[in-house]
């Protein structure tokens, strides 16, 4: 799994629908996820620690009941791609006892944001679904990793692992 963290949200170009971007700590990958409007502006609304709605909006509401019975969201999952449609799971816990929970990521990540709570992703989801964010850092490393390869000996990697046949 790798933690990233809401970068913001962006509107699809053609659709106008909106959409959530994570990144990774390297700032090397981002996951953009489709969300709907409600779900954008709880996000938003989140993210800007100024705005503080008069009364407890839904994802308010929910870490209000989180605190009122002594539970911690631990981390939010984002588990699973599947037909264009991500999956998530809080994680929570209550003492000892640790339970997962089934949410749509845009409502998981809005309610992580709230708690302050890690948002991690499986890294086929990253595999299947992110994008590069800096390209030529991408093409740097193919490079390299190409250029290390051409210039590999089998013998290399005898000195180095050993033979196992002997």
């Amino acid at each position: 799994m790798i933690e990233m963290r809401v970068a913001g949200i962006a509107l699809d170009a053609i659709t106008r629908s909106p959409i959530v971007l994570l990144k990774d700590a390297s700032e090397r990958r981002a996951l953009p996820i489709y969300i709907g409007q409600e779900q954008a502006k709880a996000i938003m609304g989140a993210l800007d620690i100024n705005q503080k709605p008069p009364r407890p909006l839904t994802h308010d509401l929910i870490v209000n009941i989180l605190e009122a019975w002594n539970m911690t969201l631990e981390r939010v999952i984002i588990h699973s791609l599947q037909k264009d449609t991500f999956y998530a799971a809080l994680i929570l816990s209550q003492g000892e006892i640790k339970k997962e929970i089934d949410a749509r990521p845009s409502d998981a990540i809005a309610v992580a944001l709230r708690t302050n709570s890690p948002i991690w992703v499986m890294e086929e989801v990253i595999a299947d679904a992110s994008i590069p964010v800096d390209r030529d850092a991408d093409e740097a490393e193919q490079e390299a990793f190409r250029e290390f390869v051409s210039n590999l000996r089998p013998e290399d990697l005898i000195k180095r692992f050993g033979n196992e046949d002997s």
